[in-house]
């Protein structure tokens, strides 16, 4: 079975088969934080079928292409948006051809589970009202990629200035989620995917698709990628991957 998926996606990718000789040790795929739950399901269904360990590292994406960038031997980079990959992409770091934009999620308005707050995201919504003196949380919008789509649904709503002063600034969509679940602050602000995983935070309302960018998860093989991570690549984009990221709330997009 090993030998069947190397074989579809070497030839996919337009290498030879002899190039399989050269792949050592485990698959290393660095990806955003908010994919922890449904990649590792998809990477244990992979070694199970295949017999090929995959190491996982989860991060920012910002933080995990910057240590691309520094040489971190990562295989395959799955970002939570384009901007991170874009980046590797100028700098070399990836091979463009394998490059896909994979999955699509929502951005969702959280508060603890225990929260009694009801509010509808309009424009001008009143959730500085709501905040009083507290804390809200979502990724840093300096390079997370869940804060910048928070920020450009604020902005949208004409909120965002009335609410930065008091804004936690985590360094991924998963510590957000902690403080938001522990009751530290408020609300928070995460992706829709991350909020169905923990039953101690509540959705209160789902921001329109088109008040922030689209929120898309492209994907690619790093220059210095092993060949079997190019049978994994194709094993995420097949029919058993893409059910078991809908499994997880991901929207899956076509090739």
């Amino acid at each position: 079975m090993r030998s069947l998926f190397l074989a579809l996606a070497l030839a996919l990718l337009g290498q030879p088969l002899g190039a399989a000789t050269a792949a050592q040790g485990p698959i290393v795929v660095f990806a955003a934080a908010s994919l922890t739950d449904a990649l590792q399901q998809v990477a244990d269904g992979y070694t199970k079928a295949s017999g090929v360990e995959v190491k996982l590292s989860f991060a920012a994406s910002s933080a995990l292409a910057h240590q691309i960038e520094s040489g971190a031997p990562a295989d395959i980079f799955f970002s939570a948006d384009r901007d991170w990959m874009d980046y590797l992409q100028s700098h070399g770091l990836i091979r463009t051809e394998s490059r896909q934009d994979l999955l699509g999620n929502r951005l969702a308005l959280v508060v603890p589970v225990a929260s009694k707050l009801s509010i509808k995201i309009a424009p001008h919504f009143p959730l500085a009202a709501a905040l009083g003196d507290g804390h809200w949380v979502t990724g840093d919008p300096d390079s997370v990629p869940v804060g910048r789509y928070a920020q450009a649904a604020l902005k949208h709503f004409d909120v965002w200035d009335a609410l930065v002063p008091r804004l936690v600034r985590a360094d991924n969509v998963r510590a957000a989620l902690v403080l938001v679940a522990r009751g530290e602050v408020i609300f928070g602000i995460v992706y829709e995917t991350d909020a169905m995983t923990d039953a101690k935070v509540r959705v209160v309302d789902i921001f329109p698709a088109d008040s922030h960018p689209p929120i898309l998860y492209p994907l690619a093989l790093t220059k210095g990628a092993s060949a079997d991570a190019a049978a994994f690549m194709q094993y995420v984009r097949g029919a058993e991957a893409s059910a078991m990221f809908r499994k997880f709330g991901f929207k899956t997009l076509g090739p």
